[in-house]
């Protein structure tokens, strides 16, 4: 058997009578926050040295803020900083800043700041802070301490919740209150483990994938077919939210608006990425992806930061290949695909034809040239199929050539798709592009 985790969306059918609660514990947990983000900061000043979400706990279970919220949540606050924390303090570019205080100033018509609010920040409750009812369609979410009062009854928050039709909620392990600045309502996200039974690979073959800028993703396949993913979609809302964002008012609301937009729209691009390639996968039989490690991208061989361009930076800082590798990983397994990483060294650089290995043999942007064999193809496929061949693995295939016997024209001409807000991944020809 596979255990898979499912998140099921759900409305809150009771939203008027749990709304002052839900809000008082979001607020409660933005406190938290800050109190948690105030502590490491001063921590970080004196010792150099940033403290984990355990040393968070020991350190903050004692405060009053600690018990707005039930233990669980309290200590998911922190496991959340400490994670900002960690991304911050392992990035290496410049531009990144620390985790921010969680608060909206809000001013008036005159520019001065009327008063400061913290904002409703998403709630997670665990096993031990949740009781399901799962014929009434019903959770009892626990309190915190500062929130609970008499009598007994009152000590949980019963919410009422709907999902989707033909969507049955069992085997509860989280449950997420997050706050819907749109809408202006909270909804629930419920964190569900399933079984199922060990799916079986669709084949045989071996395809290999190469995540990138300019084309998000290359796969090539060992049936001489190959395609293209670019990512325009990602990278025009990677200028156009930014700009937008700089230029709201000091009141954060647009803003955050704006950063709710843009983060549901990537989520979805990455879903959508990942559902179609895994669907290709199954087509063609695959049944082991070989995908290049990143974990050195934003490094040269000497360990410095590398130069991309003022754009290519911007992109690269945007760029989050780790969490469309989880996701992709996640609907592979669930398809019976095995997901391996593999070394990425010298994959772009050497020919997949013939072997030869050249800096120069990239001579512009998509265009790969071998000077050794006079193969012409595109750069980000040559990559695909040296990972697919698993270019630094001493076997009988990866030699970094192809059979002679094998047509080179599919990686000139690859299959290209494009994404569609409304309809997913589509080919090029299919999709009208749209503006944010």
């Amino acid at each position: 058997m596979l255990e898979v985790h499912r998140t099921h969306r759900a409305k809150i059918r009771n939203h008027s009578q749990v709304a002052d609660s839900l809000d008082r514990h979001g607020w409660s947990a933005s406190k938290l926050w800050n109190v948690a983000n105030y502590h490491s900061r001063q921590v970080w000043e004196e010792t150099g040295e940033i403290p984990d979400h355990e040393e968070l706990k020991d350190e903050l279970k004692i405060y009053s803020k600690y018990k707005g919220l039930h233990s669980q949540s309290s200590q998911r606050v922190l496991e959340e900083l400490a994670e900002a924390f960690n991304s911050w303090y392992s990035s290496d570019d410049n531009r990144d800043n620390s985790p921010g205080y969680r608060k909206e100033n809000y001013y008036d018509s005159e520019g001065r700041r009327v008063h400061e609010e913290h904002p409703r920040s998403t709630v997670t409750w665990k096993q031990n802070g949740i009781h399901h009812d799962t014929k009434n369609n019903r959770v009892r979410l626990s309190k915190g301490a500062n929130h609970k009062e008499h009598p007994k009854a009152w000590e949980y928050i019963l919410v009422e919740y709907e999902t989707r039709p033909g969507i049955e909620v069992e085997n509860l392990q989280q449950a997420r209150a997050v706050y819907d600045q749109q809408k202006g309502r909270w909804e629930l996200h419920l964190v569900c483990k399933d079984e199922i039974e060990t799916p079986t690979a669709p084949g045989n073959e071996t395809a290999g994938i190469d995540l990138g800028i300019s084309n998000f993703a290359a796969v090539a396949y060992s049936t001489e077919d190959a395609d293209l993913y670019p990512g325009n979609r990602l990278k025009q809302d990677g200028y156009y939210f930014p700009k937008e964002i700089a230029n709201c008012d000091d009141s954060g609301e647009r803003a955050t608006r704006l950063h709710h937009k843009w983060s549901e729209r990537r989520t979805h691009f990455f879903h959508s990425l990942a559902k179609h390639i895994v669907q290709r996968w199954v087509e063609k039989g695959v049944g082991r992806i070989n995908v290049g490690d990143l974990e050195g991208v934003r490094e040269d061989k000497d360990g410095k930061s590398k130069n991309w361009g003022k754009h290519g930076n911007l992109d690269l800082h945007g760029w989050a290949f780790d969490r469309f590798t989880n996701i992709l990983q996640y609907k592979a397994k669930v398809k019976g695909i095995e997901v391996v990483e593999v070394s990425e060294r010298d994959t772009s650089k050497t020919c997949c034809v013939c072997g030869k290995e050249d800096d120069n043999q990239r001579v512009e942007r998509g265009l790969y040239v071998c000077a050794e064999c006079d193969a012409a193809f595109n750069a980000d496929v040559n990559g695909a199929e040296n990972i697919r061949l698993d270019l630094n693995e001493s076997n009988s295939e990866s030699s970094g050539q192809l059979s002679r016997d094998r047509s080179t024209g599919w990686l000139a001409q690859p299959g290209v798709y494009l994404h569609d807000l409304s309809c997913g991944f589509q080919p090029q020809e299919q999709v009208v592009g749209s503006k944010p």
